[in-house]
């Protein structure tokens, strides 16, 4: 099952759009938008092929908007798989050119690549605060620590009443919305809340469509999710960001607060890993390029997508990554 949307429309549009009729899909589904070139003569054609995160996926909407714009005859089909299921089914079967995660490519992962003679190439494009989102109407939280959270989404403890974690809370069922494990987002909430070694629940509505969070979270009062803070800032009238204490008091999920280090530890790289072989396609290498040059382009990264923007310093050394792995390629 997919999803498409059409190109143009702003970021704010395209995810509420997401939200409508026909977008809430099971979970499982994918989502996926193509880019067809149109007339022009702009001096590169061709396709590419995109699967991965669906939090890296509206930034990757974007970037293609703009290079389009630019290279109206190079068609870029972009997938929302989740990064696992991108890098599982996609990327290193050798199916697409790159593949987004939100969190570091898994060793098991470079192996199954390195067999099927894929070479990820990763480049760092954004920095994201994954942010926990309950009902408007759960005034009864504002914050949580890291232990409660880890209470409420551990495998060992499984609370099925707000109660069962914190007695000032109410003694009302705890419902929960979150990504699935082919996610990078889940991976990631895992590994910084609950603990690697630790399981995590499994009873829970699981979706790649964080608009599905969204909207389960907002039509319940005892609700609660997380997903990427991009989705939360398009949608901070629907649900309510929970600050999060990680040891040193409470801090609010926010561009600034992930920038600065304070949103500890649920703020993280978000990356894009071209297949080195495909670099050696020109319109696939200028597309890279153009991904990584706009990864400090304030007006796309945070003002658009939601998400915190490279510096110069990481945006010249990715560049320098890309620009080796292009002569390669090609060489």
């Amino acid at each position: 099952m997919s999803e498409r949307a059409t190109d143009g429309v702003s970021r704010r549009t395209f995810l509420a759009g997401a939200g409508a009729a026909g977008a809430l899909t099971i979970a499982g589904c994918t989502q996926s938008t193509d880019g067809d070139g149109g007339d022009g003569d702009g001096g590169l054609s061709g396709t590419i092929d995109i699967a991965g995160s669906s939090t890296v996926f509206p930034l990757a909407v974007e970037m293609r908007s703009r290079f389009q714009a630019e290279h109206p005859d190079v068609s870029i089909n972009i997938q929302s798989t989740g990064s696992g299921g991108g890098f599982q089914n996609h990327f290193c079967p050798g199916d697409t050119d790159f593949n987004n995660a939100s969190r570091p490519i898994k060793q098991a992962e470079a192996d199954r690549c390195a067999e099927n003679g894929v070479e990820p190439v990763e480049l760092t494009v954004a920095t994201d605060a994954l942010t926990v989102v309950v009902n408007n109407d759960a005034d009864f939280v504002d914050c949580m620590t890291v232990d409660e959270l880890a209470t409420i989404w551990g495998g060992d403890s499984q609370p099925a009443t707000w109660s069962e974690v914190n007695d000032d809370w109410p003694d009302e069922e705890l419902n929960l919305y979150g990504p699935t494990d082919a996610s990078g987002t889940f991976d990631y909430f895992h590994e910084a809340i609950v603990g690697e070694d630790n399981p995590m629940r499994r009873d829970y509505q699981a979706t790649e469509q964080d608009q599905q969070i969204i909207q389960g979270v907002s039509n319940d009062e005892y609700a609660m999710g997380y997903l990427g803070f991009s989705y939360y800032s398009n949608n901070p009238d629907k649900v309510t960001a929970l600050g999060v204490d990680g040891g040193e008091g409470c801090v609010e999920p926010s561009l600034e607060t992930a920038k600065s280090g304070e949103y500890t530890p649920l703020s993280r790289p978000l990356f894009t890993y071209p297949a080195k072989s495909s670099l050696a396609e020109e319109h696939v290498a200028e597309f890279a390029r153009f991904f990584v040059e706009n990864s400090t382009n304030e007006e796309i990264v945070a003002e658009v997508v939601g998400y915190v923007p490279n510096d110069e310093a990481r945006k010249d050394e990715m560049l320098d990554r890309l620009e080796t792995a292009i002569e390669e390629a090609s060489g």
